[in-house]
């Protein structure tokens, strides 16, 4: 059994968390200054926390190479495979020839490319996140808005932009219900936590879309269809996360969003938008319904996932292995848990019950119904892997990254140093989240990571531990946008080549950071000014 150390350099907190922030700064300098592609950084990441493991903290070597390979088979399945189905139907919708007339319906609500914004990228975007997350809403929505004419570069951004206000209830509340296991803290409440903090963001999230792509101008032409569009989001998401349910929240909340506008673009269009186009009269009813089969196939299938009972039969079929050389090998100690415990690391392969094998079979059905032949089809898959072979080889890398600093300590080090910051911890528990999820790509993750050292830090200072649990959650849904696998995503789904994706980076890291330091605010304000309004 080999023990972490959180400070294993001199003893030193401030000097470990230097050396245990060395693989962050390699990814973000060869990303932000040196605009390396993203698989270049990912694996010089990874090179750097394999030396941080062996050099500072004494790993052996044979755990860290099995947490290396754990890491790297968890970026490949599931996060990898959903990627990759999800890819592979929009390729299917095109090599079929008829995403024109998908382009034409959606054209029919609205051809005002920001109200497609607030369409596809915020509000569609929120529904294949709450269905089905792990990358799926960037892929799924950024390909659609390739398709209607908008560059790749935008298409990514906006979309990464877009994926923040429903990734903590994404994958049916999966990143809330995972916060819940590892804190022991009742689901109600971290959910009603969660939607508080995030609420308001979410507000204004449609407004900051438009304000940054198309400027305080183009934000004011359409002003009543962003009210309507944040307050219907926020509004539900508030009385869903309180009130309702945590897994049905972002599906109740981008469906009355979608409602709310298409309701409004019956009475209302901007005064600056361009001519409204009519689809030709061949462009209708059944062919219209077959364009869009594959993506009505991929939300009933995704929902059919999501349905409790049907995914209880599909997880039977899971095949639970313990990793070899990591799986209860390692101990973790006060005081990133209470007490010491031993660091479980089982793989789970759901070959049937990962929400990518939904996606498959709405790709299947789907092409049949869009009169794509079988051997079309086989060769739309060849396209697609090619297409993404450095996107998943950045999923491994990165992944792998994230597992070996969690098992060697150094992510625990890094929370730590965050923890000592007393008063102002409520703010820097929600950058904590932040950067749980820009480190490991996911808000379940970063709540299985740090949850348990929000919840003790919380008591050590005599705060609210379900508002700093929640802030785990809810500020990590701004580090989404930064990490490496949300861009390896938006880049392949939208064609970019490789030395585009450190300026994807560059573009999304300050509001990234902004918006992650406005949940710090918010918290603040729950904790000081207005504690009896948390939970």
């Amino acid at each position: 059994m080999w023990p972490q150390d959180y400070t294993p350099i001199s003893h030193s907190l401030l000097l470990s968390a230097l050396v245990a922030s060395v693989p962050v700064f390699t990814l973000l300098l060869l990303l932000g200054v040196g605009r390396r592609p993203a698989w270049l950084a990912s694996l010089a990441g990874l090179a750097a926390a394999v030396i941080v493991a062996t050099a500072g903290y004494g790993m052996p070597v044979g755990r860290l190479c099995s947490a290396a390979a754990f890491g790297a088979a968890f970026g490949l399945w599931p996060i990898g495979w959903v990627v990759f189905t999800a890819v592979l139907l929009y390729r299917v919708t095109l090599e079929s020839g008829r995403f024109h007339l998908l382009k034409d319906s959606i054209a029919r609500v609205t051809n005002d490319p920001r109200l497609q914004v607030l369409l596809i990228a915020f509000a569609f975007g929120a529904f294949i996140e709450g269905a089905a997350g792990f990358g799926t809403p960037v892929a799924v929505a950024a390909t659609m808005l390739v398709g209607l004419g908008f560059s790749a570069p935008y298409a990514a951004g906006i979309c990464l932009l877009a994926n923040t206000a429903p990734v903590a209830f994404g994958s049916i509340a999966i990143p809330i219900t995972t916060l819940s296991i590892t804190t022991g803290l009742p689901v109600d409440r971290l959910s009603a936590a969660v939607g508080r903090i995030c609420a308001p963001v979410s507000l204004i999230i449609p407004a900051y879309l438009i304000a940054v792509t198309s400027g305080w101008k183009g934000l004011r032409a359409v002003f009543p269809a962003v009210a309507v569009c944040g307050l219907a989001f926020a509004g539900m998401q508030f009385v869903s996360s309180n009130f309702i349910s945590p897994q049905l929240t972002d599906i109740l909340a981008s469906l009355t969003t979608m409602g709310a506008l298409i309701l409004l673009s019956r009475f209302w269009r901007p005064s600056d938008a361009p001519p409204t186009t009519h689809p030709n009269p061949s462009s209708v009813g059944g062919q219209v319904a077959r364009a869009w089969a594959p993506y009505v196939l991929l939300v009933v299938f995704v929902l059919l996932w999501g349905y409790k009972p049907l995914q209880a039969c599909l997880k039977r079929t899971d095949v639970l292995l313990p990793w070899p050389g990591l799986h209860n090998t390692i101990e973790r100690v006060a005081p990133v848990v209470a007490q010491p415990s031993r660091f479980a690391a089982i793989y789970t392969f759901g070959w049937l019950s990962s929400s990518g094998t939904a996606c498959l079979l709405a790709v299947v059905f789907g092409a049949a119904l869009a009169g794509l032949s079988p051997r079309r089809l086989l060769r739309t898959v060849g396209h697609t892997a090619r297409q993404l072979a450095l996107a998943e080889l950045t999923l491994a890398a990165v992944l792998a990254m994230a597992f070996v600093m969690n098992y060697s300590g150094a992510t625990g080090t890094l929370g730590l140093a965050f923890a000592g910051t007393g008063a102002m911890f409520p703010f820097f528990s929600a950058m904590l989240g932040w950067l749980g999820v820009f480190l490991t790509g996911s808000d379940t993750s970063a709540n299985a990571l740090f949850g348990t050292l929000q919840v003790v830090t919380a008591g050590q200072l005599g705060m609210n531990p379900v508002l700093m649990a929640a802030a785990n959650s809810a500020g990590g849904v701004m580090g989404k946008m930064i990490s490496l696998t949300s861009i390896a995503v938006a880049a392949a789904a939208t064609a970019m080549k490789p030395q585009e994706e450190s300026l994807l980076f560059r573009f999304t890291f300050k509001h990234s950071v902004l918006l992650a330091a406005t949940i710090g605010l918010v918290v603040m304000f729950y904790a000081y000014v207005a504690p009896s309004w948390a939970p």
